[in-house]
C-alpha cells in the first residue's frame, strides 16, 4: 500500500469504498487486511486484480452485491446470504474475502445446506468412477469404510438400511420376550387358589432360550463388526450408544455363566435379586433404536447441548421445593401439632406435594386442608407453571435446530442412497 496516502480506495465489480489504512489493519475480510501488510506492488497484486498507484486504489473483480452484504457484516456482525442470488456462488465469495459459513445466520446456513446437499449425488457418482482407479490399499481402505458407513449410517446405502431393519425387528422381538417373561403363569391365573403369584420364566423353556439366543447372537456380532471396521478404537468404545450395548449384551452371558455354575433348577437362579436386576437391564435395547431414528437421535443431541438449561430447570424445581415445602409443613403441621394434617408432618414429606403441584400432576393422594395452605397452593401452582417454562423456552429452540441439523445431514446420503438404489 502507498505510505503517503491516508485512505486507500476499494473497488469492487465499479462499487468504490474508502477507507483509512489504520482501519484496513483489522478489517474483518481477512483479503482486505492482507492490503495492509504488503510492501510491495508484486504483493498487492497477488491479493487484488489490479491497483492504481496514483490514486491508492485497489480492484476486485468479484460480485459487487455480493460484497455489499459482506461489508454490512462488517459494519454490524450480522451476515446473511444474498437475495436473488445462488448460495453456492455467494458461498465461493465468502470464501474469496476470508469468511467462513459459520459466520452465516443459521437460516441461511440452513439454505446453504440445502443447496449444497442437492450436487451431493453429483459428486458421489465421480468418486465412483474414481474408484476404480486407486491403487489396492487405497481400495481396502474405501472398503472398510464402506462396511463402517453400512453400519453405522442407515440411510448411507440400501444394505445398511437392510441391516437396519433387521436390528430393529431383532430389537422388537427382544422387548416382546423380555416383556413376556414378567408375565403371570397362566396355570396360576386359571386356578382360584389366592396364593402369592409365581412369574412365568418364559427363557428357561427350550423354544424361549433359542429366540434369546439368536437375538444375543445378533446383537454381539454387530458389535463386534462394528468394533473392527471402526476407524479409532478408544473412541468407539467411549461412546454412549456403544456402552449402552454392551450394558445390554453383558447380562445375558452373566447369566448363562451362573446358571452353568449354579444349577439350571437351583434356587439361587430362580429367585435370585442380581439375574433379575441383569436381565431388567435388557431393557437398554430400545434405545439401541437411536441408531435408525431421527427422533431419538435428535433428543439425545438437544440433551447433550442443553445441559446448562436442564440444570437451571433442576435448580429452580430444588429451590422452589425447599422454600414451598417449608411454608407447607409450617401451614399445615407446624402451627398446629395436635390437630394439624398428617400427611405433612415433615418438609419431605411437603417436598413431594410440592413437585406434584409444581407440574400439575396432583395425584391427590395429599393437599392441603387449612385456607392458608391452600392460598399457598395456589402460588406453588402458578410459579411451577412460570418457573418450568423459562428454561423450557430454550431447550425447544435447540431441539429444533437439532432436528433441523439432522435431518439435512439425512437428505444428503438419502440422496446418494437414491442414485445407488437406480444404478
Amino acid at each position: 500500500m502507498k505510505s503517503g496516502k491516508s485512505a486507500c480506495i476499494i473497488n469492487v465489480g465499479g462499487a468504490r469504498y474508502t477507507f483509512p489504512q489504520d482501519v484496513m489493519k483489522d478489517f474483518p475480510l481477512r483479503r482486505l487486511s492482507r492490503l495492509h501488510s504488503c510492501a510491495s506492488e508484486r504483493e498487492v497484486l497477488e491479493v487484488c486484480d489490479d491497483y492504481d498507484r496514483e490514486r491508492n486504489e485497489f480492484f476486485f473483480d468479484r460480485h459487487a452485491e455480493a460484497f455489499g452484504f459482506l461489508m454490512l457484516y462488517a459494519q454490524h456482525g450480522t451476515l446473511r446470504c444474498a437475495p436473488h442470488m445462488c448460495e453456492l456462488s455467494f458461498y465461493n465469495e465468502m470464501l474469496y474475502w476470508g469468511l467462513e459459513s459459520s459466520h452465516l445466520e443459521f437460516c441461511c446456513q440452513r439454505r446453504l445446506d440445502e443447496r449444497m446437499s442437492d450436487t451431493y449425488t453429483r459428486f458421489s457418482e465421480e468418486d465412483r468412477h474414481a474408484e476404480a482407479e486407486l491403487p489396492r490399499a487405497r481400495r481396502d481402505a474405501k472398503w472398510l469404510e464402506r462396511m463402517r458407513r453400512t453400519f453405522e449410517e442407515p440411510t448411507s446405502s440400501v444394505a445398511a438400511q437392510i441391516l437396519a431393519s433387521v436390528s430393529v425387528i431383532f430389537v422388537i422381538v427382544s422387548m416382546v420376550m423380555l416383556c413376556a417373561s414378567t408375565l403371570p403363569d397362566w396355570k396360576t391365573a386359571e386356578s382360584n387358589v389366592v396364593e402369592e403369584h409365581r412369574y412365568t420364566d418364559c427363557l428357561e423353556k427350550a423354544e424361549y432360550r433359542i429366540i434369546e439366543a439368536v437375538c444375543i447372537g445378533w446383537f454381539t456380532a454387530e458389535c463386534i463388526v462394528r468394533f473392527i471396521v471402526s476407524r479409532d478404537k478408544c473412541e468407539f468404545v467411549r461412546r454412549p450408544l456403544n456402552i449402552i450395548d454392551l450394558l445390554a449384551i453383558t447380562p445375558y452371558y452373566i447369566s448363562v455363566t451362573m446358571t452353568v455354575l449354579t444349577g439350571e433348577n437351583s434356587q439361587l437362579q430362580r429367585a435370585g435379586v442380581t439375574l433379575r436386576v441383569l436381565r431388567m437391564m435388557r431393557i437398554f435395547w430400545v434405545i439401541k433404536l437411536a441408531r435408525h431414528f431421527l427422533g431419538l437421535q435428535t433428543l439425545g443431541l438437544t440433551l447433550r447441548r442443553c445441559y446448562r438449561e436442564m440444570v437451571m430447570l433442576l435448580v429452580f424445581i430444588c429451590v422452589a421445593m425447599a422454600i414451598f415445602g417449608a411454608l407447607a409443613q409450617l401451614l399445615e403441621h407446624g402451627l398446629d401439632l395436635k390437630s394439624g394434617n398428617e400427611e405433612y408432618a415433615s418438609i419431605p414429606a411437603a417436598c413431594w406435594w410440592v413437585i406434584i403441584s409444581m407440574t400439575t400432576v396432583g395425584y391427590g393422594d395429599m393437599y392441603p386442608i387449612t385456607v392458608p395452605g391452600r392460598v399457598l397452593g395456589g402460588l406453588c401452582v402458578v410459579s411451577g407453571i412460570v418457573l418450568l417454562a423459562l428454561p423450557i423456552t430454550f431447550i425447544y429452540h435447540s431441539f429444533v435446530q437439532c432436528y433441523h441439523e439432522l435431518k439435512f445431514r439425512t437428505a444428503r446420503c438419502t440422496r446418494s442412497l437414491s442414485a445407488e438404489f437406480l444404478n
